[in-house]
């Protein structure tokens, strides 16, 4: 089996509770030849607990110095474009993490420069791959007409978890304040771009949409299609609580989501039909080994009958990065692909159109 030499742009939390980790578990897949990141103790940090020599403050210098396969882009989304164009014209996949970009046009950039290139990119959309979720994909299509469904990603802090699990995130605060300022700017006018002059709160409201609603209303259009309109949307609490009615031609779907102080995470997608329903259930990611389960019910005669499957305990994630090796293995497309990732900015945007 081909072992694929990556790099790392991003060393932050991400990569440290997932990416990292699951990457050194799959020797037989990966070997993560170089780091990048803006913070120096970070960098060193991580070098040192995964014994990479090879360690850059800049992304473009790793992609020239290191001879490498494929790149993970798990830095700040205002950069992720950038990134992205500059490995794909050196011929290096890409797998980038969610929100691949903040705008169409960055969408357009990307896809354009992996055209012209011999290599694939990938988003990182791990509820897509978890085995409960595939499992769904086949069992929507016995549901007969739907009636209703509802997507739903109400969560708390993730420090909860990974306080609670023992898990540490190593923070330094030495990153350079020109890169804080140009990371501040970027997403000014990125935000512009992307949805005009609006409020903080609107921006913020959007933001959430790219970061944690991406997730949801990409594993909701693989499942139930792409919805022909959006009805109304209201957004509270400083854009952190969203509600929106989809337009799904004969039915509608309910969207909620919100941010809080509670302990707890709650992401599923529900699924009505005439006799029968099913329930995705995510938890938290930041805990591996939580799995995802699907709930089936189903009225038969006279009883009401339940089903719960668990597939697995391979937690989503790890799913996903074998998945990517054989994109990056073979050249073949992924299903998260920047086209499919498109589809969800013009959701965000016809969600943005209908906000009150």
């Amino acid at each position: 089996m081909t072992k694929l030499k990556v790099g790392i742009i991003g060393v932050g939390e991400v990569a440290q509770i997932i990416h990292l980790p699951i990457l050194a578990s799959l020797p037989e897949l990966y070997e993560i030849v170089a780091l990048c990141d803006i913070s120096p103790k970070l960098l060193a940090k991580m070098g040192e607990k995964y014994a990479v020599g090879n360690l850059y403050s800049n992304a473009e210098e790793m992609l020239d110095q290191t001879e490498m396969d494929a790149v993970f882009i798990l830095n700040n989304m205002e950069y992720h474009t950038d990134c992205a164009v500059a490995a794909l014209r050196r011929n290096i996949h890409v797998f980038v993490e969610k929100p691949m970009c903040v705008t169409e046009a960055e969408a357009e950039a990307i896809i354009e420069a992996r055209d012209a290139s011999a290599a694939q990119v990938m988003v990182g959309y791990m509820r897509r791959f978890a085995p409960a979720y595939l499992r769904a994909l086949e069992e929507v299509r016995t549901l007969g007409p739907i009636n209703f469904a509802r997507v739903r990603d109400i969560i708390g802090p993730n420090a909860f978890f990974t306080g609670q699990s023992g898990t540490h995130v190593y923070r330094f605060d030495d990153i350079p304040a020109e890169a804080a300022q140009d990371r501040k700017a970027r997403n000014a006018r990125l935000m512009r771009e992307a949805i005009g002059e609006q409020s903080p709160e609107t921006y913020a409201a959007y933001g959430l949409l790219l970061g944690l609603n991406s997730h949801d209303i990409s594993a909701m259009r693989e499942l139930l299609g792409v919805p022909i309109g959006v009805k109304a949307v209201t957004s509270s609490r400083g854009g952190r609580f969203k509600t929106a009615i989809l337009e799904f031609g004969d039915y509608d779907a309910v969207f909620e989501t919100g941010v809080d102080g509670q302990g707890r995470f709650d992401a599923h997608i529900e699924v009505f039909g005439e006799r029968k329903s099913l329930l995705i259930q995510y938890d938290t990611p930041y805990l591996r080994q939580l799995p995802t389960t699907l709930r089936i019910r189903e009225t038969i005669g006279d009883s009401l009958e339940e089903t719960i499957i668990r597939p697995t305990y391979k937690d989503a994630y790890t799913c996903e990065l074998e998945y990517f090796h054989e994109v990056a293995a073979t050249g073949m497309p992924p299903k998260t692909t920047p086209e499919d990732y498109v589809q969800d900015l013009r959701i965000f945007a016809m969600m943005m159109d209908a906000i009150k």
